[in-house]
């Protein structure tokens, strides 16, 4: 296996670890809104993939033209956990979007580029992060 597959690879599985520490109650109360942005991410990664604002390379399923190892890792189960912690405080939850966001926008993008499993093209990191923070804003009524 190459290292751009292994890479994909642990970045879908380590955020999958954590769920373990999350009560079996929690996990099925927050789980159809982490189902439902995913689907939404899906969406928004498919016209992403459509106007060329990112590329992803090598992964996991190359037939597939959206990278299901990012919103199925990451984002799906951030979703659970943030919705989990935040559940009925909305600066709370804002606070936790602004700096997540802000992490997987600039830092871990910057780590995926570098490893050669995604490449930014028409879209800056900052109009992701701006995207991202939209979309928390939008589904801030999960929240609360």
């Amino acid at each position: 296996m190459d290292k751009k597959k292994t890479f994909n690879l642990i970045v879908f599985f380590m955020p999958w670890l954590t769920v373990l520490y999350m009560k079996k109650q929690a996990f099925f109360r927050f789980l159809p809104v982490a189902i439902f942005i995913s689907f939404f991410l899906s969406a928004f990664s498919t016209i992403a993939n459509k106007k060329k604002w990112w590329k992803t390379k090598s992964p996991l399923y190359s037939k597939i033209p959206i990278d299901l190892t990012y919103i199925l890792g990451p984002f799906f189960v951030g979703t659970l956990w943030v919705f989990k912690q935040t559940f009925g405080n909305f600066p709370k939850y804002m606070l936790t979007n602004l700096v997540l966001n802000f992490l997987s926008s600039f830092p871990l993008i910057y780590i995926s580029e570098k490893a050669g499993v995604l490449k930014f093209k028409r879209m800056k990191r900052t109009t992701w992060y701006i995207a991202t923070m939209f979309m928390a804003v939008l589904f801030m009524d999960f929240s609360t």
